[in-house]
C-alpha cells in the first residue's frame, strides 16, 4: 500500500490530493460495506480507495450470496483486515471463581491483549457482482442539515479558540493552544474555509489534554510533516461525514516529505491511518456530546414552560389570577386579583 501511494504522491492522486467538486462531493465516497452500510476504518479505507474501483460498496463473499447476488467468476478479490486489541472475558475473583452480577449472570469484562489479534478477510467490489441494485449517490439537499452549517457547529462544539487575522495563514499554535485563520472574506468559497478550519481542528485534537500526539515540530521536519499527514487523512474522513469542501492544493509542500517517510518507514501510512480515525472520532464525539446537551436544554425548557414562577399572570374561568409563592410538589399560592384573595 505504501508503494501505491507513493507512486499516487508523485502524480498527485492520494485520496487526500484528489480536489472536491463546486457542489461539496468529491470524485469518490469513502468506501462501506454495501450490506451494513458500516463505513471501513483505518488502513482498510486507503487500501480499498487505492484498489482503482469507482463504486464505494465492498462486501464478502457470503454477504452477496445471502444477498442473492453473485459475484462473477474469476473475480479478484481484495484484502482488508480487522485487528483486535481488547477481548471480552469473564470476570473471576482471587480464587478463579466466576463473578456473578445481581441476576446472577457472568460478568463481561475489557482485557487488553497482550499480542493483537489480526483477522483477514477477503471482499469483492459491487463492479464485481452480479444482481446487487445500481448505486445512489447521496443527495445532500435531502439531509435534514446544510453541510456548512454542520461544519460550523461541529467548531463551536470543540470549543477551539479561533482567532481570525487578515493575511494567508492557516495554522494550530499547541503552545498557545490557539488555531489562527485568515478571515472568512479571504476564501473564494465557504466549503474552502471550513475545510481550513477543520484541517487546523485536527491539529487541534493532539494537544496533550486531548489526543496527546507530538505536535512541537518544526516547520519542514519529517515529523512536522507526519502531523500534516495524520491531519490530511482526518479531513478526507470529515469532509466525507459532512460533505464539505476540500482543497488540497495548500498542502503540496508536504509531499515531498510525504513520500520519504513512506520510503523509509512504509509501516507509518498504517500509523497515520490509525490516528486520523481517532481525530474523526474525537471531533464527531465532540459534536454528539454537543446535540445531547442542547436535545436535553430543549426538554428542560419545555418543561419549563409548564411551570409557573413567582409573579407569573393565569387566566382560569374568567378570571385572573397571579403566582404569589411557588410552593413544593408543583403547587402555588395564587392572587386572585380581582377580590385580592
Amino acid at each position: 500500500l505504501a508503494e501505491k501511494l507513493i507512486d499516487a504522491l508523485k502524480n498527485g492522486t492520494a485520496p487526500w490530493q484528489q480536489p472536491w467538486n463546486s457542489k461539496g462531493l468529491p470524485s469518490f465516497q469513502l468506501p462501506y460495506n454495501a450490506v451494513t452500510g458500516n463505513r471501513y476504518q483505518g488502513i482498510n479505507t486507503l487500501s480499498l480507495i487505492m484498489s482503482g474501483r469507482s463504486d464505494p460498496r465492498w462486501m464478502t463473499f457470503k454477504q452477496a450470496d445471502d444477498n442473492g447476488w453473485q459475484v462473477r467468476k474469476g473475480s479478484k478479490a481484495t484484502a482488508i483486515q480487522f485487528i483486535k486489541l481488547y477481548d471480552q472475558r469473564t470476570k473471576r475473583d482471587e480464587q478463579g471463581k466466576v463473578v456473578m452480577d445481581e441476576k446472577g449472570k457472568p460478568v463481561q469484562i475489557t482485557v487488553k491483549l497482550n499480542r493483537p489479534i489480526i483477522t483477514s478477510f477477503s471482499v469483492f467490489n459491487a463492479e464485481q457482482v452480479n444482481g446487487i441494485p445500481e448505486l445512489v449517490m447521496p443527495d445532500v439537499s435531502t439531509l435534514g442539515w446544510q453541510p456548512l452549517e454542520r461544519a460550523e457547529q461541529l467548531i463551536k462544539s470543540s470549543g477551539a479558540n479561533i482567532y481570525h487575522v487578515a493575511g494567508n495563514q492557516a495554522f494550530y499554535s499547541p503552545l498557545s493552544d490557539s488555531i489562527t485563520m485568515p478571515l472568512k472574506q479571504q476564501f473564494d468559497e465557504p466549503g474552502k474555509y471550513y475545510a481550513t478550519a477543520l484541517h487546523e481542528l485536527g491539529h487541534w485534537t493532539g494537544h496533550q489534554s486531548r489526543l496527546d500526539r507530538s505536535l512541537i515540530n518544526r516547520f519542514g521536519t519529517q515529523d512536522y510533516a507526519r502531523e500534516e499527514l495524520r491531519a490530511e487523512i482526518a479531513s478526507l474522513l470529515i469532509g466525507d461525514e459532512l460533505r464539505i469542501g476540500h482543497d488540497p492544493g495548500q498542502h503540496t509542500a508536504y509531499v515531498e516529505s510525504w513520500i520519504s517517510i513512506l520510503t523509509d518507514h512504509p509501516f507509518e501510512i498504517h500509523s497515520a491511518a490509525a490516528d486520523a480515525e481517532k481525530i474523526y472520532t474525537y471531533l464527531l464525539d465532540l459534536e454528539r456530546k454537543r446535540n445531547m446537551e442542547l436535545t436535553a436544554f430543549a426538554e428542560d425548557k419545555k418543561i419549563a414552560n409548564h411551570l409557573l414562577t413567582t409573579n407569573d399572570h393565569i387566566s382560569y374561568n374568567g378570571t385572573i389570577y397571579k403566582v404569589n409563592e411557588v410552593l413544593k410538589n408543583s403547587r402555588y399560592k395564587m392572587e386572585d386579583l380581582s377580590s385580592g384573595q
